[in-house]
Order: structure tokens, then C-alpha cells, then sequence
């Protein structure tokens, strides 16, 4: 049998076996994706503004749509791996003004406004205004008191990406002209007085109080799953055929949403509010 260590070399032996086992302190890599794939959307904004400045509107609005699909998978992600985190959310803020607050209204403006000079710069500066405003009120509700919970699946106003979404249907449609030839409506959208009648709207609508469906937690009632899964396939349908022509008319279908929204929140919270009844489920859709 081999003779016991002394003491002196068992501590040499634990020392160097320490060494050849180095432990890295930090954060995980998947905590680190959500960030990664905010930093992506940033420069899928800021890429935006680029093309825009070489009069490349196609790949503008592209880069703009790039950022707001990357923009509603980070946080579910981050969510999803459990790495959430107070940095996160302040640059996904960041991240969201510039994608969505002032590389529209900067496309917009180099696209048409500009031939109105400084008139046509001022629905711009107001979108912009208002986009970094809402995204201030919600960062301030973040630590807040818990809204009830019959207001868990709304937002207050049209978020950020949305009102991009809607901001950018003048161009979204002035694309479908140019692809099919139509030289009267594609002179029709690039009319400056469109495109600054749509910034002041969308403006208002970031920093109204309107309640509007965030599709958080949104619970569809069996009847409607089939007709809700048969338009969809539709809709992809058309967003692979006829891709402006689907993306302008999803901004008229979230447009035509937000009645529907106020109507749904406003008897979620009559329910509530009603003594000796149960709180109705949140998200579910109204009838």
C-alpha cells in the first residue's frame, strides 16, 4: 500500500488540481441572446436610415419590418431562458425609439416630405416626439403598481412597433404601385399630405390612453380557432405573393382592430368592477 500524504503535499495536490480547473464568473450565454438579438434590431434600425439616404426604399422598409419581427421575439425569448433582466429592458427601449421612433419618420421624410422643406419636417419631429414619450410611460409602468388583471393582455396607446407598422403604409403601398405598374396610386402614396396626415394620427395614437390588445396572454374561444388558423394561412399566403400588399393591409387590419380593443377592455372592466361577480378572464377575446 502506498504511504499516506503529508499534510504539505496533500495541499500542493489540492492547490494545483484548483488551477487546472478554472471557473469563469459572468452570465450564461443564453441569458446573453435576448440582448444579442436586441442589438441585431438596432442595427437593422440604424441600416434602415442608411438605405434611406441612398433613396433604397424597398430595402428600407424591409430593415424597419426586420427589426419589429426581431423586436417581438427578444422578450418572449428572454422570457422563455429566463433571462430577463432591467438592462434588457432599458435597451430594448433604446433599441425600440430609434427602430421605430426615428427611422420611420426619417424614411418617410427623405422619401417625400423633404420636397415640403422644414413644413414637411415637423410631422416627423412629432412622431418622433411622441414615440420616445410612449416609450417612457411604459418603462415608468414597469415599476409601477401591477395593473388588475383584467388590463394584463392591453397596452396604453399603440406600441411602438405597430405604430412603425402603421406610419409606414403611405410607402408600403406606393411599393405595390411601383411593383404593378400603377402610376396613379403610386403617385397617390407619395403625396406629401399622406404621409404627414399619417405621422400626426399615429403620433396621437402612441400617446393616447386607448387600450389596445398586446396579444400577451390572448385566449381565442374554440369557435374561432379554425376560421382564426384559415386566416392566417391566407395571410401568409398573400405576405409570400404580394408582400406590400400584405403588410399594408395588416395595418389596416390592426387599425380596424382598435375599436374592438377599447370595446373588449371596457367590458372586461365593468365585469370587474361589478360587485359579486367574478373577474373575467384576461385576454379573452369579446364577443
Amino acid at each position: 500500500m502506498r504511504p499516506p500524504l503529508t499534510p504539505a503535499v496533500e495541499r500542493w495536490r489540492q492547490r494545483i488540481k484548483r488551477r487546472s480547473r478554472p471557473r469563469f464568473r459572468g452570465l450564461s450565454f443564453n441569458r446573453l441572446i435576448p440582448n444579442l438579438m436586441t442589438l441585431v434590431g438596432l442595427c437593422a434600425g440604424l441600416t434602415a436610415i442608411r438605405f434611406a439616404l441612398m433613396e433604397r426604399w424597398e430595402a428600407a422598409a424591409i430593415a424597419i419590418v426586420a427589426a419589429a419581427v426581431i423586436d417581438g421575439l427578444d422578450g418572449r425569448i428572454a422570457r422563455l431562458l429566463k433571462g430577463t433582466s432591467r438592462f434588457g429592458a432599458e435597451f430594448d427601449s433604446l433599441a425600440d425609439f430609434l427602430c421605430f421612433g426615428v427611422a420611420p419618420a426619417i424614411v418617410l421624410y427623405l422619401w417625400t416630405l423633404s420636397s415640403w422643406g422644414g413644413l414637411g419636417w415637423a410631422p416627423c419631429l412629432m412622431y418622433a416626439v411622441c414615440a420616445a414619450l410612449r416609450l417612457a410611460r411604459f418603462n415608468v409602468a414597469i415599476d409601477g403598481a401591477p395593473a388588475p388583471a383584467y388590463a394584463y393582455n392591453f397596452f396604453t396607446g399603440v406600441p411602438a412597433p405597430a405604430a412603425a407598422g402603421l406610419a409606414l403604409f403611405p410607402l408600403f403601398l406606393f411599393l405595390q404601385a411601383e411593383v404593378h405598374g400603377v402610376a396613379l396610386l403610386a403617385e397617390i402614396a407619395q403625396f406629401p399630405a399622406l404621409s404627414a396626415a399619417v405621422l400626426l394620427a399615429v403620433a396621437a395614437l402612441m400617446v393616447s390612453t386607448l387600450p389596445t390588445w398586446s396579444f400577451k396572454n390572448f385566449k381565442v374561444p374554440h369557435e374561432y380557432v379554425l376560421p382564426l388558423l384559415l386566416g392566417a394561412g391566407l395571410y401568409v399566403a398573400l405576405l409570400v405573393s404580394e408582400p406590400w400588399a400584405a403588410l399594408a393591409a395588416a395595418g389596416l387590419i390592426y387599425a380596424g382592430l382598435i375599436p374592438f380593443g377599447v370595446r373588449s377592455y371596457r367590458r372586461l372592466k365593468a365585469q370587474a368592477e361589478m360587485p359579486g361577480t367574478a373577474e373575467d378572464e384576461p385576454g379573452r377575446l369579446a364577443p
